[in-house]
């Protein structure tokens, strides 16, 4: 049994509008270019989740939006998340220990330190997560709750610019 864990931090961010809260700020015309790109490119090695969670933040949200229209997931099955919007890596690990052993392949989005934080401490491999990019880690394991205390078999990172 495989589970696959994906990691994706959301996609460039404007910051042009400072009356609006950290949860209201959209994508910039980068993050609205990249989010497609990297959903084609996860649709081209076949990527099909089982699970989208997001972020309620507009900017984590829009970002699965947009990749999950590149590889057919629907919108409306996208499951937003809170405990993914400033959270730990601690916080991180209790949402995948929660999740149904049904579940085989998870994608998050959400945000960086704790995206970035957590990657590194699945697999000391991954030192950046730039904005939009893509953290794969497969376990040799049929349990969530193995995630974080065994290594991934495999590790993969992709990101636009890549």
């Amino acid at each position: 049994m495989v589970k696959t864990l994906y990691l994706v931090r959301h996609a460039k961010s404007s910051r042009d509008n400072t009356s609006l809260s950290d949860l209201e700020r959209p994508l910039d015309e980068r993050g609205r270019q990249d989010a497609p790109t990297m959903g084609k490119r996860l649709s081209k090695r076949g990527v099909k989740p089982d699970l989208l969670a997001s972020s309620p933040a507009l900017r984590a949200l829009t970002t699965a939006q947009l990749v999950a229209d590149e590889i057919g997931y629907p919108r409306k099955d996208i499951v937003v998340d809170e405990r993914l919007y400033a959270s730990s890596p601690h916080d991180l690990l209790a949402v995948i220990y929660a999740l149904d052993e049904k579940l085989d392949c998870v994608m998050f989005f959400g945000h960086n330190p704790e995206f970035a934080d957590l990657t590194h401490r699945l697999s000391s491999e991954m030192i950046d997560l730039p904005t939009c990019a893509v953290a794969e880690f497969r376990f040799d394991t049929k349990a969530w709750a193995d995630v974080g205390r065994i290594g991934p078999a495999k590790v993969k990172l992709d990101a636009p610019k890549k």
